[in-house]
């Protein structure tokens, strides 16, 4: 499974402007609307915050992965969101987060979903390609350094 499978060019979101949790939520949750994969940004806020009731998904090293499933899809789709400032979002390691993967799947892919989850995780390890992220300029920059980092793996 490729990263490019379920994150469209549109879907990136290069400056966040939400400056807490739940802001980031609602920032990256609109964007799957904006896509058109999701009808309603405050039914998938909900399914993320459920999520995030049961720990953090702040990862540590600057980094989150929101996830969650909703009845409406079809596929697993994600959004990747970045905050040039950071964002409390009680991460493991306690550092303020910068860069944002939400993954959305269907209700019964359990597979699915932990493919992806596991495809975007082991792309983030890299720190080089963290750095690239946070320094990129554009939204097609950063599809570009996303697209060939996932052609690495």
């Amino acid at each position: 499974m490729k990263l490019l499978d379920f994150l469209q060019k549109e879907a990136i979101a290069p400056t966040l402007a939400a400056t807490d949790k739940a802001g980031v939520l609602a920032e990256l949750a609109q964007v799957l609307v904006a896509t058109g994969k999701v009808a309603s940004a405050p039914a998938a806020v909900q399914v993320l915050q459920e999520r995030e009731k049961l720990g953090s998904t702040g990862i540590g090293e600057g980094i989150a992965i929101p996830h969650g499933k909703i009845k409406e899809l079809d596929q697993v789709v994600a959004v990747f969101g970045r905050s040039t400032s950071g964002v409390e979002f009680d991460s493991m390691d306690g550092a303020p987060v910068n860069l944002f993967f939400l993954l959305m799947a269907p209700e019964n892919s359990a597979s699915t979903h932990l493919k992806a989850l596991a495809r975007i995780s082991r792309l983030l390890k890299d720190r080089s390609f963290r750095e690239e992220l946070l320094q990129a300029a554009s939204r097609d920059d950063l599809f570009e350094i996303i697209a060939r980092e996932d052609e690495k793996y």
